[in-house]
């Protein structure tokens, strides 16, 4: 058997070809490797110069000829006697190999290998076509229950063309990946994977990337975990893979972008936060009255306390009032104390809140909502930094910095005659305006994951999961309550959910079940039963939520008909493997179905 001159062809054609495709050939009691050249023809038969010679004597003198070209390995029949055979069938002009394809010539076996094959060539989606595809694989999630996973790969300072490092990276590519490129980041979107199975693929990417980009890192985010927004979550695994170590994998969450203030810590994940929390840092250094706008429940407290904590009085009071929870009568009092018998009541004198913050900050939360009698009081105070208390005749000097909120617009209630246009100009010398939750769907899931996680964890219950449906519901609603009202609607789920998995009829009413509007006038106000008598009253759930109750319960008692044998319980209920261990993760159910 002849296979020096095509190993040597090979050689002078390509070095790496020769580890990658050759043909096994089977002659009698013999056997060798035949490596194959980038590019060519090799003639196989008994004829002396064959570039594959072979001894038997069913083989023609030239019998076949394996063609390579462009990547492909083809074989043709050069009218042989006995003809050429690939996995059985008789072949007619030129037919494609694939690597372990058979071919027969006589009694001589031929065996295809390609040990590295060449990978399709993966479209590289611009910036626009990921978005698009992502909010679809997002739609599908909230449809059917589904999982999908981003991955941000920062290459650094790398030389090579992104291209060359997507076919790099292909052995640790599904052909159901998308692959683009926004920004400086390599995305990837892994439908169907999510959890631990996201992590290990998005850890294989690294593994193939790092020998050739040393500092490689990478982020990643999952649906519905992370949100239902695909901008959002292009964004959470870019800012993850921003603080990754070179060469490691950071995966997103509420601790990511857990901002620590001390005493307290707030969660800063929208890029709109981000850059209010360093305008708050910035100003937090200098003396100046900041005055925060921002709707109820926003947060504007957690603002105020950024600026104490990071400015030079952070070692002093923070003391906080909400002017619109106090009676008229009372407010003078309470800011600036009152003396001994200064009215009914007073036994004993008392310091106002401008003598307890003395030395720090003072968060006057709802000012609009002060009286313009107050208000004159507040300006003579800010201005003069002496405050008097009630009943008393003795000025006490105070030294301390205002921050007002309000969630009206003060330049209005100038216009409008309810609030001083001294005081406005006193107080608005930085002005900062909080955007309001429904403006930051990308901390909308990860406020709601930690609020449940604390609430789960006061209740003493493990921890519960939203389901996409019921992250569909949160992030379709309009918020007026804001952060306030998101975390109080995850603490009513924590302690009345049945669990393990939030479905859209476990959140608070107000959520799933937004009021309709009133029908017109010269419209029936509901439809007629159709029997004539009473409307029907009946509540309905979503069917999919309701199929997916059936799907846990189901597998909840093939579990236990089969002892806990996930292979039989998934034949049970014809259920494909995968998917039967995926769902258990997703369920928390355990091998015993409970």
């Amino acid at each position: 058997m002849k296979t020096e001159d095509a190993r040597h062809t090979a050689s002078r054609a390509s070095p790496v070809a020769v580890e990658r495709r050759y043909l096994l050939v089977l002659d009698g009691g013999s056997s060798a490797l035949c490596p194959l050249p980038r590019s060519g023809s090799l003639l196989v038969g008994r004829l002396p110069t064959a570039d594959i010679r072979v001894e038997d004597p069913s083989v023609s003198r030239q019998h076949a000829r394996v063609l390579v070209e462009e990547g492909e390995v083809r074989i043709a029949d050069l009218g042989s006697h006995n003809g050429v055979r690939l996995n059985g069938e008789r072949v007619v002009g030129t037919q494609r190999l694939w690597s372990g394809d058979v071919v027969t010539l006589g009694h001589v076996t031929l065996v295809f290998h390609c040990g590295d094959r060449a990978l399709p060539l993966r479209p590289m989606l611009d910036t626009t076509a990921l978005r698009a595809r992502l909010a679809e694989e997002v739609e599908r999630v909230v449809s059917y229950e589904r999982v999908v996973s981003v991955v941000a790969v920062e290459l650094g300072a790398s030389s090579i063309a992104v291209p060359e490092l997507v076919h790099i990276a292909g052995k640790a590519l599904r052909l159901m990946d998308l692959v683009g490129q926004v920004g400086t980041s390599l995305v990837v979107v892994m439908p169907e994977l999510g959890g631990e199975e996201a992590g290990i693929a998005a850890q294989h990417l690294l593994e193939e990337l790092r020998p050739r980009v040393p500092e490689v890192r990478a982020g990643l985010a999952t649906v519905p975990r992370d949100g239902l927004n695909a901008d959002a979550l292009l964004s959470a695994a870019r800012a993850a893979a921003l603080v990754a170590p070179a060469g490691t994998l950071q995966d997103s969450g509420p601790s990511l972008y857990r901002l620590p203030l001390g005493e307290r810590a707030v969660i800063v994940a929208d890029a709109a936060m981000v850059g209010l929390f360093e305008l708050l840092r910035r100003l937090a250094s200098s003396p100046l009255p900041v005055l925060i706008h921002g709707e109820t429940g926003a947060g504007k407290e957690n603002a105020a306390w950024a600026v104490h904590h990071w400015s030079p009085r952070s070692g002093g009071p923070f003391v906080a009032l909400n002017c619109a929870a106090l009676p008229e009568s009372l407010v003078e009092s309470e800011l600036f104390g009152y003396e001994r018998g200064a009215f009914s009541g007073a036994d004993k004198p008392r310091a106002g809140l401008f003598e307890r913050a003395s030395g720090g900050t003072l968060f006057l939360d709802e000012v609009a909502e002060l009286s313009l009698a107050v208000q004159a009081k507040l300006l003579r105070a800010l201005d003069q930094k002496r405050i008097t208390r009630l009943g008393g005749s003795r000025e006490q000097e105070v030294d301390l910095r205002i921050v007002a909120a309000t969630h009206r617009v003060l330049a209005d209630e100038v216009k409008e005659g309810r609030f001083r246009q001294d005081l406005f100009f006193r107080l608005s010398t930085a002005v900062v305006i909080l955007p309001p939750l429904r403006e930051r769907p990308r901390e909308l899931p990860l406020l709601a994951q930690a609020f449940l996680e604390e609430a789960c964890s006061r209740a003493g219950r493990p921890l519960l999961q939203l389901s996409a449906a019921a992250m569909g519901v949160l992030g379709a609603h309009t918020w007026p309550g804001n952060v306030r009202e998101l975390k109080n609607a995850m603490e009513y789920v924590a302690a009345t959910a049945p669990g393990p998995i939030i479905e859209p009829s476990h959140l608070p009413a107000s959520l799933s079940q937004p009021v309709s509007p009133a029908p017109p006038a010269s419209e029936p106000a509901a439809p007629p039963s159709v029997g004539g008598g009473e409307p029907a009253s009946r509540t309905f759930r979503p069917l999919a939520e309701e199929v997916r109750e059936l799907e846990r319960q189901r597998m909840v008692e093939a579990l236990e008909a089969t002892g806990g044998v996930q292979t039989r319980a998934a034949q049970l209920i014809g259920m494909p493997l995968r998917t039967f261990s995926f769902k258990l993760r997703q369920y928390k159910l355990s091998p015993r179905g409970r």
